[in-house]
């Protein structure tokens, strides 16, 4: 009888999960290692597009992200003042079967997927990473931070933006600021708010809100990024507050609602896309790993949930776990996340430099290239 094959992922957020459940799905042997004691359940809220969403189906959990999240299907544009200017139907980028977007609360989709793992039977090793000893044509030798050792027909790197299996392995792409900042915060909902409305304009770049339940939404101003040594985190909710002065509408109630710093998140936008191939040997990269790019389309999670979905198809598919195979997983995502990734930061940069780019139809064109299977 054939060994059943085995393979590592380090990290455990959305991609890292999503690739474990599939996998050992599959009948892979899969162990998965975060570095995070508290399997990083933290953060404020998330928005999925469609193309998130059929892949979240996939995994057998769509029923309870949508029983916990808000779905809908068109967005907004607003003066600073809150006057509506324009809505749009949004593109229904996971087919006509699920809504264009749904917003939940972070945490909340951090625990469905964690439940998710736990039910496929992998076997999860929290406040632990991986270091790469070396590998050949049959496997990887890891060392574990508690000392033990293990060897892997496969490594899956799924450990963030400023993943260190990624250096290890000798790629030397590294995140770039791309001059934009953003200030995230969960809060109630107010009456009324059904969709994302986003205002331009005003104290900030953008100012917009997703619901995320039938009671809370995240809000987030975009303004020109800061030494994060000069804001204090004492001080974050009271920032936040100030920035939002000024804009009106449902921000009114939002504004009052902002008083924890604790709950208030301050980041860089970034940008990177891993050049010619997303693997070395038998160690390959999904996810923020292998590229990043700003909020402006709403397209990060998607991205990494379609790198997971895409590499188990191959995976799975019968084929020897090789460097052609690898190469595959590369060529069949690259030019689709470069769309993404030069499209959200156009966006950006438009804004930076003070332009009226055409940003409806970038989005347009670039959201319905994202309605085909990756």
């Amino acid at each position: 009888m054939a060994r059943e094959r085995s393979v590592l992922v380090v990290g455990g957020g959305t991609s890292g999960n999503a690739m474990a459940v599939l996998l050992h799905r599959a009948g892979i042997e899969v162990d998965l290692v975060e570095a995070k004691p508290d399997w990083n359940v933290r953060g404020s809220g998330i928005t999925l597009q469609g193309n998130a969403l059929r892949v979240l189906r996939e995994l057998g959990v769509w029923d309870e992200v949508n029983a916990h999240g808000f779905g809908f299907d068109s967005f907004g544009l607003t003066a600073p003042d809150g006057t509506v200017l324009h809505v749009s139907e949004d593109i229904r980028t996971g087919g006509d079967d699920l809504p264009a977007t749904l917003g939940m609360q972070r945490p909340v989709l951090q625990r469905i997927l964690i439940d998710a793992v736990r039910a496929s039977g992998a076997n999860v090793r929290l406040g632990t990473t991986a270091e790469i000893l070396a590998q050949d044509d049959t496997g990887v030798g890891v060392r574990f931070s508690d000392g033990t050792e293990g060897s892997y027909d496969l490594v899956v790197a799924a450990d963030g933006l400023n993943s260190a299996t990624r250096a290890a392995i000798g790629i030397d792409a590294k995140p770039e600021p791309t001059g934009m900042a953003i200030w995230r915060v969960p809060a109630p909902r107010p009456a009324g708010v059904e969709r994302t409305d986003l205002a331009h304009g005003g104290s900030c770049y953008i100012a917009g809100y997703t619901p995320t339940s039938k009671d809370t939404l995240y809000a987030y101003l975009v303004e020109p990024k800061r030494d994060r040594a000069t804001i204090p985190p004492e001080s974050y909710a009271r920032e936040m507050r100030r920035l939002a002065e000024g804009y009106g509408g449902a921000w009114e109630e939002i504004r009052a609602s902002i008083t924890d710093p604790a709950q208030v998140n301050y980041a860089w936008f970034d940008r990177m896309l891993v050049e010619g191939s997303w693997h070395r040997g038998r160690v390959v990269l999904v996810g923020d790993a292998a590229h990043c790019c700003p909020p402006t389309m709403a397209q990060g999670a998607a991205m990494s949930l379609e790198d997971s979905w895409v590499l188990s198809q191959l995976l799975t598919s019968g084929a020897a776990w090789d460097d052609e195979l690898l190469t595959r997983y590369y060529e069949r995502r690259v030019e689709r996340v470069r769309t993404v990734v030069e499209a959200s930061v156009q966006i950006g940069q438009w804004q930076l430099d003070g332009e009226r780019g055409d940003v409806a139809g970038l989005m347009a064109t670039a959201m319905t290239a994202l309605k085909e299977l990756p």
